[in-house]
């Protein structure tokens, strides 16, 4: 793995609430992990690494204000794939993917995600109405953090 790699992940931690963080890239995986007397560094092959349950979002941190009201039943969450800086728009002078009351088809994208100086698209999985965002442009995410609800559209 790169050594710049490893530098703009370990600024990313420090820059985050974050108290770690787990990158695979291929064969290679890096973990950093922050404690009270500063970042540590864990490198092990990615064989060494248990595999990952198909279909898991982590729940969201109780800290946000998106964790803290219970999600409805009713409504599909559309999750953050990654950790990063949630971004509405491609730049600051166009419109936002989406607003609320948007109507939206799969594979729409809703939103981007910065992490490590790349733009990453959020598409959406369901058809429906964009009934509540829970992020700001610039604001941080973690994996698994709600980002939108979409209200199904009815066959």
């Amino acid at each position: 793995m790169d050594i710049r790699k490893v530098k703009k992940l370990i600024e990313l931690l420090e820059e985050s609430e974050l108290t770690e963080i787990e990158i695979s890239e291929g064969e290679e995986s890096i973990r950093l992990s922050r404690s009270n007397s500063g970042t540590q560094v864990y490198s092990v092959p990615a064989q060494a690494m248990p595999p990952t349950p198909p279909n898991t979002v982590a729940e969201p941190s109780s800290d946000n204000h998106a964790g803290s009201e219970s999600l409805p039943t009713d409504k599909v969450p559309v999750v953050s794939p990654m950790v990063g800086t949630y971004y509405a728009s491609p730049n600051p002078d166009t419109p936002s993917y989406v607003e609320l009351g948007t109507e939206v088809n799969v594979g729409d994208t809703l939103c981007v995600i910065e992490a490590m100086k790349i733009f990453n698209p959020v598409d959406t999985e369901s058809a429906g109405i964009v009934c509540k965002i829970f992020k700001h442009s610039g604001d941080p995410v973690e994996f698994g953090e709600p980002l939108f609800l979409i209200d199904p559209l009815s066959p």
